[in-house]
């Protein structure tokens, strides 16, 4: 059986171009589009067939940069018909989809890194008082919390996503997160800003990120208890080997991810290597 990719991209640029290069190889094509209700967070997405985007990057890729492609599943929310809000003091600026890929976690859904022309940071602390269920580490800064099953980490210029549905519920969780920053930040006269770090999310989190082979060269007995020893604060990232030295590199950039997301990296000179080979 064929299967449908959907592939995003950063800027409306680079989408013209790979539709410029479909077009120029009469190779077909469907678009997924984000307007009128995402297109603040979202650019034209394309779905092709696994052949087509064989023949695509055999005779075009050097025309355009795709961000990434995932199997495509038709999506189960509508983009809605309103324009989207503008804000006065908009902190969360334009959005780039710069890393598309399946998720680590849970494969038939997807993950995403979009980059933000604003700063968050000093957002933060006001977002921290009005959703208690987060984790705001102050340190890092970074600002992590679940929306449904879907887990969100904030940093102050982009906003990692893991098991998004599909593309458009990408979008939805991006605008609704554009939404609620410059909301709070429009009444942060109102709020009284909180630095505490509540407690984090389930170790279980970093455990669905590891190789789950229990090979024990971290020291610990299974991947679950090298999870817990992480979530707590008491081990290195860069001890799971397979990781960062074996047959399993490519969980590398959804574990760190993560770990930076739930502020458990504890800046040894081990933990700053990892960063660096990611």
């Amino acid at each position: 059986m064929i299967e449908s990719l959907i592939g995003t991209f950063a800027n409306y640029a680079q989408f013209e171009k790979a539709r410029v290069a479909l077009e120029g190889l009469s190779l077909s094509y469907r678009i997924v589009a984000p307007e009128p209700g995402f297109g603040r967070v979202g650019v034209p997405s394309l779905v092709l067939e696994e052949d087509t985007q064989r023949a695509l990057y055999a005779h075009g890729a050097d025309a355009f940069t795709c961000a990434g492609w995932v199997t495509y599943h038709p999506a189960t929310i509508r983009v809605p018909e309103q324009e989207p809000p503008s804000f006065p003091d908009d902190r969360f600026g334009q959005t780039a989809i710069m890393v598309l890929a399946p998720c680590v976690a849970d494969p038939a859904r997807i993950r995403l890194i979009a980059h933000l022309s604003g700063d968050l940071t000093e957002v933060f602390p006001y977002l921290n008082t009005e959703m208690h269920a987060a984790c705001f580490n102050r340190n890092g800064p970074t600002f992590t919390f679940m929306d449904g099953h879907r887990m969100i980490s904030l940093y102050p210029r982009r906003i990692a996503i893991a098991k998004a549905d599909e593309i458009v519920d990408a979008w939805r969780t991006l605008e609704a997160i554009r939404c609620r920053v410059n909301d709070t930040w429009a009444r942060r006269a109102q709020i009284t800003p909180s630095y505490e770090m509540r407690e984090k999310p389930p170790a279980l989190e970093i455990f669905k990120r590891l190789p789950r082979t229990n090979c024990r060269a971290c020291g610990e007995l299974t991947c679950l208890a090298f999870a817990v020893k992480l979530w707590s604060g008491g081990g290195q990232l860069s001890q799971c080997r397979p990781v960062f030295a074996g047959d399993f590199t490519h969980l590398r950039p959804a574990l760190l991810e993560i770990c930076r997301g739930l502020g458990v990296m504890d800046g040894t000179d081990a933990d700053k290597k990892a960063i660096i080979q990611e």
